[in-house]
């Protein structure tokens, strides 16, 4: 009963506390604004920034934290600060570019209950809108390219009910390289406590990954798993994974699991670790390519390994590569080329290794194996 009295006096206590805690909490005003603006050079746009309805009026500072530029003000223009109205929900104001280049502000506020440390703007001037829409579509068009080159394998694989020419270690460094960049985007662009670790060791950077990233990953290693089942399945001869890419793979993965278990006890963070994910992908797709291509030039023949299949990932690869290019110079920011080494070394390796498989598919083994001319002297 003591036990019971004691409860029923410190409940409402506690209940109070928590509702004046909450009370609190939701008195904090919290700034949003967009976290991109991107303009052209020599034009003027408005930025509008919200925020729920406050006690009092309000300023708002705009601290620069970065230009690419030694001046900011030689990129943009832009006030110092601005004015919050009381009970206002927004206010706007204007920027003006000059020349091409990035400038990165955070907000701040001369009233305590706004909470405003995380709220970022950055500011993209770029040469011309135009250069922007046509590496948007490229990058469509490449991501399509390369999805859809996943499929005339399949086909092939389907239409001959055979695997036989279809190198098995590639197989196996394919699914682990995309298992591995799987990790890595979606840890970057579904996991909020690792894309805040980014933007705090990268205060002044854009995250590297987008929905169409995630996407494409995870596709990638659907059809992976589909061909992996076909191996299984369909006649494959006396195909199997050699004991060189075991020994690679027993070496990547165990690298993952140590990486893991210093994620865990924190002696690494874990956007390092999903940054060795990517280490893994861009390792894998530097020998994936060698087992499949040595095996066509050991057999003298291309057959069962899709062109359909190359020619798709060689149109992604050469408009991967555009895309950077044309990026790096509408934003005059040539590192965004080395920004990102997982999508840039996926894009140059693909076309060098496509440019070889259209070699050899085209000019090298194009003729039809020797046992058909000695079948049709036979008949």
């Amino acid at each position: 009963m003591t036990g019971l009295s004691l409860l029923k006096r410190w409940l409402p206590a506690q209940l109070l506390l928590l509702w004046m805690l909450t009370n609190i909490s939701e008195s904090g005003v919290s700034l949003s604004a967009p976290e991109i603006v991107t303009i052209e050079e020599l034009c003027n746009t408005s930025v509008t920034i919200t925020s729920s309805p406050i006690n009092q009026s309000a300023v708002i500072f705009l601290n620069v934290t970065f230009s690419s530029k030694w001046n900011y003000s030689s990129i943009i223009t832009l006030p110092e600060q601005v004015l919050l109205p009381k009970e206002a929900t927004a206010v706007t104001f204007n920027v003006t570019s000059h020349d091409v280049g990035q400038v990165t502000t955070y907000l701040l506020s001369n009233q305590t209950d706004v909470h405003s440390l995380p709220t970022r703007i950055h500011f993209l001037v770029i040469r011309n809108n135009v250069i922007s829409v046509v590496t948007q579509v490229i990058g469509w068009i490449y991501f399509l390219a390369w999805s859809v080159s996943f499929y005339p394998q399949a086909w092939e694989n389907w239409r001959r009910k055979s695997v036989v020419g279809l190198n098995f270690d590639f197989l196996a460094l394919n699914l682990t390289g995309f298992i591995a960049y799987s990790v890595f985007n979606i840890g970057l662009f579904w996991v909020p406590p690792i894309k805040e670790e980014f933007l705090k060791s990268n205060p002044n950077g854009i995250n590297p990954v987008n929905a169409n990233d995630v996407f494409f990953s995870l596709h990638a290693v659907l059809l992976c798993l589909i061909y992996v089942n076909q191996a299984l399945v369909f006649e494959r001869g006396d195909q199997k994974v050699s004991c060189t890419a075991k020994l690679l793979l027993l070496i990547g993965w165990s690298f993952a699991f140590v990486s893991l278990f210093l994620a865990v006890a924190k002696q690494i963070t874990w956007l390092d670790y999903l940054y060795y994910f990517s280490y893994i992908k861009l390792a894998v797709t530097l020998i994936k390519y060698v087992p499949q291509a040595y095996m066509n030039y050991r057999r003298q023949s291309t057959e069962g390994w899709s062109i359909g299949n190359v020619l798709l990932d060689f149109t992604g690869g050469v408009l991967s590569i555009l895309q950077m290019i044309l990026q790096s110079y509408n934003n005059d920011e040539w590192k965004l080329i080395f920004g990102d080494p997982t999508k840039f070394g996926l894009g140059l390796l693909s076309v060098f290794f496509d440019v070889l498989f259209m070699t050899q598919h085209y000019c090298l083994y194009w003729k039809p194996p020797e046992y058909n001319a000695i079948q049709e002297e036979q008949d």
